[in-house]
This record gives structure tokens, C-alpha cells and sequence, in this order.
């Protein structure tokens, strides 16, 4: 019987985690949205800028796919979205012709640093307490 207590506690915990990522994600797409950006797009946004802070520096896909919770057709895809909007610029790796390097344009610091305040109200507010 403690067994099955324990269990549906473990359970119970596991949704209200998920629960809580669902509401968060949800919260920061709504907040996003009217800067053209969902909540993924952010976090690789976020993930380049914090990887390589100085313009010109850049990061490999492969790395940012370890960093976040897409799989790696989704991130080459929302990659492929960012490019377009011209807030990252990718290349060809020279040492390895299979590896993608990724940067930040201009731009796209931009709208990081006008974006990372609502974000991260968005966090506080929901993770905070």
C-alpha cells in the first residue's frame, strides 16, 4: 500500500511539472507573439546570444540541439524560420563540411535584448513563488 501512495505522489508530482511547463511555455508565446517569436524560438534566441555574446562569434546546431527540447529536424526548421526573418545567419563548418554553424545577426541581438525582460517576467512570474 505505501508502495502505491508513494508512486501516486511521484505521479502526481510529474504532472503538476508538466502542468507548470505547459502554463509557462504558454505564457511566454503570448508574450512573444507581438515581437514576431514563440517560446522556442527565444530559447534558441537566448541560448546563441548567452553561447556567443560577442557579434561574429558563433555556436554548432549539433550544440544547440543538446540545450534544447526540439528535436534536431524541428531545431534545423525553426533555424531555417530565424534565417529567413534575418535574426541568425548559418554556414557551412570548414573543418567539417557535415557541421552548421549558427550566429546572431544584428537584428537578431536586438530583439533579444528588447524581448529578454518579458521573458524572464514571464519566469519570475510563474516560477517565483
Amino acid at each position: 500500500m505505501a508502495v502505491d501512495t508513494a508512486e501516486a505522489r511521484l505521479e502526481e508530482r510529474w504532472r503538476d511539472i508538466l502542468s507548470v511547463h505547459a502554463r509557462t511555455m504558454c505564457e511566454i508565446d503570448r508574450v512573444l507573439h507581438p515581437h514576431g517569436l514563440g517560446a522556442s524560438d527565444f530559447e534558441v534566441i537566448d541560448i546563441l546570444a548567452s553561447a556567443s555574446p560577442e557579434e561574429g562569434d558563433q555556436c554548432r546546431v549539433q550544440n544547440l540541439a543538446g540545450r534544447v527540447h526540439l528535436s534536431q529536424s524541428a531545431l534545423s526548421r525553426l533555424i531555417g524560420r530565424l534565417e529567413k526573418d534575418g535574426l541568425v545567419e548559418r554556414s557551412v563548418c570548414i573543418e567539417d563540411r557535415r557541421g552548421v554553424w549558427v550566429a546572431l545577426t544584428a537584428k537578431g541581438r536586438d530583439l533579444h535584448a528588447e524581448v529578454l525582460p518579458l521573458q524572464r517576467a514571464v519566469l519570475a512570474r510563474m516560477l517565483g513563488g
